[in-house]
């Protein structure tokens, strides 16, 4: 009996992992032969990646046959044909900002927000060497047309730094400006180097003695990218003005502003003839992103193109001029260049995830907050599915029945929405706070909805699901409820909040039962245990504290964080407690001992959320790195091995 146990065990074990397989290869809904990616340059204790982070910048190589993409994980290199992904190339420490090919296309750079630039071979993926790091940003990084000079622009620092890309050795620093450094870009000669600045500022620089050539004035606002055109005898510069600039450098003069945008423009790029002009625009109030083609000689506006669902940050003409790239937020496009159509959308990429939850039983769902959908995966059938339509607003807090029947969303507009978890179908929205939601949890019986609000809004609203209507909700904190969350048996409702302080209330008669206090900043997490005996806490003052639900005593406090813990969730048989971090990690700690067991590593921005599924095998992690990892627990967890 005790083998058939263990027999039924291991299979078990294997179908729930081949489940999990199975949603991660459903999401990206690619040919087989391309879907091993998501295992690619894994964490430590990792078993898939699902969603390629935000994207910051795109670029061709100089022959066209690849795309880079610097993304909020790494650098992803694509077919530019097919749209199958070659490359990945990270540290799993550091996002990507910034990204240049070398003229021959057999180098390329990266430069990180932590300040790192890293030499990659285009070719093989492999790291070839690592730059001095700085302390500031590197938002733009571009070879020289030999390809012997790299530069680097900082944006803490405010300067612009030249390497020797054979030996890796700084040269020396053009100058600065006042404020960070948004683009770099050197002239087709060689000889002069272009900057634009949050100081609203262009500076035109030689190359080989450092000089101040010129400074271009007439921008009323940051600067976010500028760009030679291909005979070197035009700049362009996009703002956050909302305007394009045209400058003649042989006298620095501004010949040509193109009006009319309805928000800030975030790139510019030249048609190979030097004819046409492109302008990625963000969104504006009753305006989708669009990306604008512009008569160098007239000044007319050819054509808009549209389509886009998120900010348009960076755009590209292919070297044959056939293709225009865009890439921004969760996606790139590629659109026909005469005719505007959209040609192909790589997808995989996503916005900062803000909420995972596993339902009973285990599907797993997540929300990128910044892209205002919520993706789902099917872990039995291992259908993926992008089922809810688009949320009028960025999602910032998710929650699902235990019976797995209904989907709450709390979203930037202060509204809160209820959807039929099987069929995407919205119900009904539920109006009463006057800030954004910030937390929202499920009563065990699914009768009740609690939700807290953000920012200025102090209330806990408890709702009726049957109905969505607003029942008496508990008052008494002094600043924003950044968690809430219902006891097992229904009788309890915690709330975490900026004021530092927990409070547990009871759920039939709204009475406050006590403020739990000891946490010295704000309070962004609570988690009953699967008992409810116990509650986890997770804090701003870099620690998890574990309290006594009946007495409301202090039981154990976990340190070792090095940044606000923003999450804290117990694993199912409430053996071990998880905890994720501003510091980019997961800590695994030991309920019983207080003591950690284990640290996993691999986003490279803050953990926001944590599930288990009902196994306690797996645990999913969602980070504002737009990613998600699942991770292997089983051992290093339950049995508390490091």
């Amino acid at each position: 009996t005790r083998f058939l146990q263990v027999e039924y065990n291991l299979i078990k074990k294997i179908l729930v992992l081949k489940f999990y397989l199975l949603a991660t290869l459903a999401f990206f809904q690619i040919n087989a032969l391309a879907e091993d990616y998501i295992y690619w340059k894994l964490p430590e204790g990792a078993r898939a990646r699902l969603g390629k982070g935000t994207i910051s910048q795109v670029t061709y190589s100089p022959d066209g046959t690849r795309l880079a993409v610097a993304s909020s994980v790494g650098i992803w290199l694509y077919d530019s044909q097919s749209g199958a992904e070659v490359h990945f190339l990270t540290t799993q420490t550091d996002d990507v900002e910034s990204v240049a090919f070398s003229p021959d296309g057999c180098t390329l750079a990266g430069g990180s927000r932590g300040g790192a630039i890293r030499l990659w071979n285009a070719r093989t993926g492999n790291h070839l060497r690592m730059l001095k790091q700085h302390a500031s940003s590197v938002r733009s990084v571009a070879f020289s047309p030999d390809g012997l000079i790299l530069a680097s622009g900082h944006w803490g620092a405010n300067s612009i730094e030249l390497w020797d890309v054979r030996s890796a050795q700084h040269k020396h620093t053009l100058g600065k400006h006042k404020n960070g450094i948004n683009s770099i870009a050197f002239s087709p000669n060689g000889h002069m180097l272009a900057s634009a600045s949050y100081d609203e500022l262009i500076k035109l620089w030689n190359v080989s003695t450092g000089k101040l050539l010129q400074t271009l004035r007439g921008h009323e606002d940051s600067v976010e990218c500028v760009a030679f055109s291909p005979d070197g005898q035009t700049l362009a510069s996009a703002s956050q003005d909302y305007e394009i600039r045209l400058w003649d450098l042989c006298n620095g003069n501004n010949n040509t502003t193109f009006t009319g945008n309805t928000a800030s423009v975030m790139s510019v790029a030249f048609f190979p003839d030097g004819l046409t002009l492109a302008g990625g625009v963000m969104a504006a109030v009753n305006s989708d992103p669009s990306i604008r083609l512009w008569d160098v000689r007239t000044g007319d506006l050819k054509q808009t193109v549209t389509g886009h669902a998120v900010p348009v940050d960076s755009i590209k003409f292919s070297p044959d001029g056939l293709t225009l790239v865009s890439g921004g937020g969760n996606s790139i496009s590629f659109w026909n260049f005469q005719t505007g159509e959209l040609k192909q959308t790589i997808s995989g990429h996503s916005i900062g995830i803000g909420s995972v939850v596993f339902s009973s039983d285990r599907s797993l769902f997540s929300t990128g907050s910044g892209d205002t959908t919520i993706q789902s995966w099917d872990l039995q059938t291992g259908e993926y599915q992008k089922f809810l339509e688009k949320s009028p607003s960025r999602i910032r807090s998710l929650a699902l029945s235990h019976d797995g029947s209904t989907l709450a969303s709390g979203s930037a507009d202060n509204m809160v929405r209820l959807w039929d978890a099987h069929t995407g179908e919205h119900k009904y929205t539920l109006q009463g706070h006057t800030g954004l939601i910030s937390s929202l949890a499920f009563s065990p019986d699914g009768a009740l909805l609690a939700s807290g609000g953000g920012r200025m809004d102090t209330a806990i609203r408890i709702w009726e699901v049957a109905t969505g209507n607003s029942l008496q909700s508990p008052s008494g904190h002094t600043w924003w409820v950044s968690s809430v969350a219902f006891s097992p048996d229904n009788s309890t409702l915690a709330s975490g909040s900026g004021d530092k302080t927990i409070r547990l209330w009871d759920t039939r008669t709204v009475e406050h039962l006590r403020t739990l206090g000891g946490h010295t900043n704000r309070v962004f997490s609570v988690a009953f245990s699967p008992d409810g005996a116990m509650l986890a806490s997770g804090s701003s003052d870099k620690t998890v504290r574990l309290w006594d639900v009946f007495t409301g005593k202090h039981m154990h406090t976990f340190e070792g964080h090095t940044g606000a813990v923003l999450f804290t969730a117990f694993s199912p048989d409430g053996s071990a407690l998880a905890s994720g971090s501003m510091d980019k990690t997961i800590r695994l700690w030991d309920v019983c001992s207080a003591k950690l067991q284990n640290v996993l590593k691999g986003h490279t921005s803050e953990v926001r959320t944590l599930a288990f599924s009902a196994d306690a095998d797996t645990m999913a992690s969602g980070s504002y790195d737009g990613t998600i990892l699942l991770w292997d627990v089983s051992k290093d967890l339950l049995q508390g091995q490091r």
